[in-house]
């Protein structure tokens, strides 16, 4: 994974430090970079001018991951058995394949001088997963939980991950912006709580959060990664807002620190030490 995305080894989370889901986790850390794992349908015949991810069997039939390359595709990387280097795929028993790929990789996500500096607009919390959300005037963050009487807090979202070490569940941002600017349909405008995030925001490029510390009134959070729309979202919303929010979604935050947000809070990136 490492090589795939041209990072150091031990930037990517170790298998050994997660309890539970290190699968999911993977995918987590991938989603903070704009990226995900996609599976081969068919990875035996699989051709690719790029990296990807075999699940292959050796010699003795021990099942073993390495790095493809090449259409057809070779071995160039086999920490398990380096004797593996150099194979064809054909020669070899491949049982899963991966692509690590970018979103979207001809979009930019961010302008060149972001604003990283708002205030909260609006505050939401829901009690149960698919339930309407609530407006609230202000609202108790929970370190590593969520907004006090929100369905993430209670671990009852519909996203809710089974796996408590997965992370970016606390506290959900959106744009009041991008809320103006979609485009009404049939049904009319979304309002901001349909947007079904708890924070809703003002003058801050919340896509720029990703991967940084940022303060929302007193309580310390992190971005983890954009907050993407999904069908779920439509379907509680409004026709056209799937493909409207792509890339302009929200952020997915922890919360560090445990405290009150009021509306007005301001928004602020936490400098660099």
């Amino acid at each position: 994974m490492a090589a795939a995305v041209d990072v150091a080894v031990e930037d990517v989370p170790a298998i050994d430090s997660v309890r539970g889901d290190w699968l999911g986790m993977l995918r987590q850390w991938l989603a903070g970079r704009h990226m995900g794992l996609v599976r081969i349908a068919d990875p035996q015949s699989f051709k690719w001018p790029g990296y990807w991810i075999a699940i292959a069997g050796n010699d003795s039939d021990a099942e073993l991951a390495v790095l493809m390359f090449g259409s057809p595709s070779g071995v160039v990387l086999s920490p398990s058995d380096p004797t593996l280097v150099g194979r064809a795929s054909s020669t070899l028993s491949i049982k899963e394949g991966y692509v690590v790929s970018a979103f979207d990789p001809v979009r930019p996500m961010v302008g060149a001088r972001p604003s990283l500096e708002g205030t909260v607009e609006g505050l939401f919390v829901a009690g149960s997963a698919g339930a309407s959300m609530r407006e609230v005037e202000q609202a108790v963050a929970i370190a590593g939980k969520g907004l006090q009487g929100d369905r993430y807090a209670a671990g009852a979202g519909t996203f809710t991950p089974a796996d408590p070490t997965l992370r970016g569940y606390d506290l959900t941002l959106i744009e009041s912006e991008v809320i103006d600017g979609l485009r009404p349909s049939a049904e009319g405008r979304i309002a901001r709580g349909e947007a079904r995030r708890n924070v809703v925001t003002r003058d801050i490029e919340l896509n720029a959060l990703v991967g940084r510390t940022f303060t929302v009134g007193e309580v310390m959070c992190f971005g983890q990664r954009l907050c993407e729309p999904c069908s779920h979202l439509e379907r509680l919303t409004k026709p056209g807002v799937l493909k409207q929010l792509v890339h302009r979604g929200g952020l997915r935050a922890d919360i560090l620190t445990d405290g009150v947000i009021k509306c007005g809070d301001s928004i602020r990136q936490v400098a660099p030490q």
